[in-house]
């Protein structure tokens, strides 16, 4: 079966096939022709620019140099005088940044200083060779084209219309020294059947960047492979290009479903970033040389020790467009996702029901398998919030339409789950089918609103439905129409508890090359599909997010999965991205730890795996063990194939049940803790899952820990991804740390590796000391019926006999929180025996009776003589206890605390 089939390298592309890889490697070998020309430089009101000559063909770039609020610069070099216009990616960056005034100091001759306000960093540019060294307290963090590896092809007239020889021979370096111009892919490649024609002949842009003494680096997804990134031989480099890879393989560099060109580097008291803003196909090579530290002896003299620092070298290449990158300078990893967070946006705050648990497979039959497979979540006493429908609900895979017979009173259907307060994922793909009756079709048709072929013609691929034609997104009047559609009158049999889940958008095309569009597709503006792939799936996702927030009056908040991004997915995310076609193999559980990290630490803090994976039938073993991790990442669904057996949660026999039960209501039961940290990411850009190495940024141990991770600051998770295992190694950081075994409550100091017997009921969690989550002390059938349930608090002590922690809370799914100020923000803190819930924003206020029922504390070392409560009124309430001297544990219960309201516990 195609299941069990490897990925076929035949369909998808090795570097040695992409041929603006092959020029720049084959150019690279000679000296960089590149100076800088300080003569030319001029201050504007926002920039600094400066020409740079090829010494070879002297045509001159044009360099700009901005400084942007919170540590950032810019640099943009483009041809001063293209033949025409080169892309320049639009819709990504928030809004106009805000300008830094860059302050010109004397360099040397031959070079150009430009410093911030502050005037501890520094972009040092020197003339000859062209090169830059971002400077921080006298310290070079990174440098700019010092392996010469600048490299940009200008825009030239095609060959056929070159009036004379003359003209010929004077084309750009690039081309005027290639022997033999098909093999180099400048107007034509060809790969496989395809031939690719360049209407604009070669345009690829490279950089390198030198990173000093860092060996650390992290990014650039997607890829099925580690967190930190690995050097890159000869002939391999990461790809970014957005594909549709079904089974894709792990460990691989090649680009499957979404794009984010941007990485951070870590090292000891720094963590910087590099953010190439391109959306056209593009690879980026790394290669670390580490720290070397050896002794020169010679006979009888004394030992001299040598150290040479260490570097990391990145080069990007892309295929087209403008280099136009922001260099993030930290120092620290808050500090740059902070930066990131204001060029691209933070992750948009999602309805609270889209943190439940999502049940999905390729496809529930029909009305009557919805209504059974909802039934036996409810029978079998397991939470869930969301039923999804894959593209077999429609008419013949027409989006917008249902299948009358499998799905006639679509309607009814969705009663039904809101009797239940649960809601309903459908799926809408960006192919429209070929068919005049189609009123989608027909109207997208009548307005010219499908991408279109290089001669003029609507762009036709196959895909689902058969022959279909592709919206073009990239165009505004598009998308807002597409967003039209999601209105109830026009989707007819929507209601407003139906979201949607964008698939195959990468695009995906069944007989494409590379089983996706033709690179000389032509989109709004007359740009060519290379120049925008990897941003396609990005505008659907967008538009889809803005027809469901139009659709509810702008009152909503929406959901949208994507299965392709980019940079800045995360604010129209609303919704989720998750890693595509996964298999049921032990393998990919694993992975998936270290891709959702790498995501993560890039902006995209909503994001899954499939439960269970995709493609393939898991053992029970397996399923219990991926819904024990998945009930711990940010975005949790179960999702399988067509060709898979049934796998609902109560299909593998009654102990398996019962655990994948308790790993759902272990993530229901946190769903206060995970709704607080998706609030913490919306506004200040923290990652929701955090590799180690972000909270312990001085400890290098963390800096390539994959296996375990962060929930918020709180919460350390290690799941067990291997068969038949009854002992994890559980490193826990920190050595002024102490952790707790969330279930035994057993404790640990920190800056050890332990131990830990696990059975297929244990899932190792540990609870940070001086950390207080909230949580549900009753769990409902779905978030819906939660709203008034009471919270519980687990505080669990530092060293130090403290701990802080904060809850959020709103109405879960409208916009109120944010227009009105309708919400809570509370803070808890523990010190000198006393707990204190306090307001933690003057600014919100929501109408909440819930209150606080329990309370847990933990590394209590003494038995307290009395507890009492302290209300804002001046009443003090005894409380009834119970304290384990074994688990050193003290436990409130039946309290009755308004959760909004101040109060202290007093513990003497």
């Amino acid at each position: 079966s195609v299941e069990d089939e490897a990925v076929d390298k035949n369909i998808f592309k090795e570097c040695s096939n992409i041929a603006f890889y092959r020029r720049q490697k084959q150019w690279l070998s000679k000296k960089s022709p590149y100076r800088a020309s300080l003569d030319s430089v001029t201050t504007g009101k926002d920039s600094t620019s400066f020409q740079i000559i090829d010494e070879a063909t002297k045509i001159p770039l044009l360099a700009e140099v901005y400084g942007l609020e919170g540590n950032i610069f810019r640099l943009k070099i483009n041809e001063e005088s293209p033949l025409k216009p080169r892309y320049e990616v639009p819709s990504v960056l928030t809004s106009k940044p805000s300008f830094v005034r860059l302050i010109s100091c004397s360099g040397d001759k031959g070079s150009l200083v430009l410093a911030d306000g502050k005037g501890d960093l520094k972009f040092h540019v020197t003339a000859d060779p062209f090169r830059v060294d971002l400077v921080s307290e006298e310290d070079i963090v990174m440098s700019i084209n010092s392996l010469g590896q600048l490299y940009f092809e200008h825009l030239q007239i095609p060959p056929k219309q070159r009036a004379t020889k003359e003209n010929e021979d004077s084309a750009s370096v690039d081309t005027s020294q290639q022997e033999n111009q098909d093999d180099m892919g400048l107007w034509e490649e060809k790969f496989g059947n395809f031939i690719d024609i360049k209407a604009n002949g070669p345009a690829s842009i490279g950089l390198d960047f030198s990173l000093h003494g860092f060996e650390h680096l992290y990014g650039i997804p997607q890829h099925a492979e580690s967190h930190q990134l690995k050097n890159t031989g000869d002939g391999d480099a990461y790809r970014l290009y957005n594909l549709d890879v079904y089974g894709y393989k792990i460990h691989d560099k090649m680009g499957i479903y979404g794009s984010v060109p941007y990485l951070l580097a870590h090292k000891l008291g720094r963590t910087v970033g590099i953010f190439w803003l391109n959306a056209s196909e593009t690879l980026v090579e790394v290669n670390t040389e580490p720290r070397v530290e050896y002794t020169l002896t010679q006979m009888g003299s004394v030992a001299a020790k040598q150290k040479v620092r260490s570097r990391t070298d990145v080069h990007w290449m892309s295929e087209s467009g403008i280099i136009d990158v922001f260099l993030l300078m930290g120092p620290t990893p808050f500090d740059v996702f902070k930066q990131y967070s204001h060029l691209t946006g933070t992750q948009a705050m999602p309805p609270l029901f889209s943190l439940g648990y999502h049940q999905c497979r390729w496809n529930y039959e029909d009305e009557q398998d919805v209504k059974a497979v909802d039934a036996g979540f409810d029978e079998h006493d397991i939470p869930y919030d969301v039923m999804w429908l894959d593209i077999e609900h429609t008419d013949g895979k027409r989006y917008f339409t249902w299948d009358k017979k499998r799905f006639p009173n679509p309607k009814r259907m969705q009663e039904l789950l809101r009797s239940k307060k649960r809601k309903l994922v459908v799926i809408s793909d960006p192919h429209i089918k070929v068919d005049p009756d189609y009123s989608v079709y027909a109207k997208a048709k009548e307005q010219g609103f499908f991408v279109k072929d290089h001669e003029g013609g609507d762009f036709e691929g196959v895909c689902w439905p058969g022959l279909s034609s592709y919206l073009d997104f990239t165009n505004p009047k598009v998308r807002e129409w597409y967003s039209g559609l999601f209105a109830f009158p026009v989707y007819q049999g929507s209601t407003d508890i139906l979201f949607i889940w964008n698939d195959m958008n990468e695009p995906s095309v069944f007989r494409g090359p590379e089983l996706t569009m033709q690179k000389n597709a032509i989109h709004h503006g007359n740009w060519e599909h290379r120049e925008l792939h990897n941003i396609y799936g990005f505008y659907q996702q967008m538009a889809t997010a803005e027809g469901l927030i139009q659709r509810s009056k702008g009152k909503e908040r929406p959901f949208v999965l994507t299965r392709s991004f980019f940079a800045g997915s995360q604010k129209y995310d609303k919704g989720a991205v998750w890693t595509g076609d996964n298999k049921s193999d032990w393998s990919y559980l694993k992975i998936s730890i270290p891709m959702l990290l790498t995501l993560s630490v890039t902006g995209i803090s909503f994001c899954g795996a499939d439960v269970g994976g995709f493609v393939g039938n898991p053992e029970a073993e397996l399923l219990v063990r991926w819904y024990q991790a998945g009930a711990y990442q940010p975005f949790f669904r179960g999702h399988a194939t067509m060709s898979t057996k049934r796998r609902e949660p109560w299909l593998f026999g009654e102990e398996h049940t019962r655990l994948i039960r308790e790993a759902i209501r272990e993530r229901y039961a946190l769903l206060p803790y995970w709704y607080s940290l998706v609030y913490r990411a919306h506004t200040t850009a923290e990652p929701i899952m955090r590799p180690l190495w972000v909270e312990f940024p001085n400890e290098l141990e963390t800096f390539g820990t994959e296996d375990e991770y962060m929930l918020g600051s709180a919460l350390l998770v290690h799941p067990v991804t291997e068969p038949k295992v009854t002992v994890v190694d559980v490193f826990l950081p920190g050595s002024d740390e102490v952790w707790y075994d969330s279930k035994t409550f057993a404790h640990w100091e920190g800056a050890r590796t332990v131990k830990i017997p696990v059975a297929l009921d244990t899932v190792p969690v540990f609870q940070r000391g001086g950390s207080v989550v909230p949580v549900k002390a009753t769990i409902g059938k779905s978030t819906g019926w939660m709203t008034e349930s009471p919270y519980g608090l687990r505080v669990a002590l530092s060293s130090k006999g403290s701990a802080v922690g904060e809850l959020y809370l709103d109405d879960g799914h409208s916009f109120q929180y944010f227009h009105q100020n309708r919400y809570l923000h509370r803070r808890f803190s523990f010190c000198s025996g006393v707990l204190i819930n306090s307001c933690a924003d003057e600014r919100g206020h929501y109408p909440s009776e819930c209150v606080v029922e329990q309370i847990l504390i933990l590394g209590l070392r003494k038995q307290p003589s009395s507890v009492t409560t302290h209300s804002s009124d001046g009443k003090d309430q005894p409380v009834a206890f119970t304290y384990s001297a074994k688990t050193s544990s003290l436990s409130l219960e039946k309290l009755l605390l308004k959760v909004g309201a101040d109060w202290e516990v007093h513990i003497r």
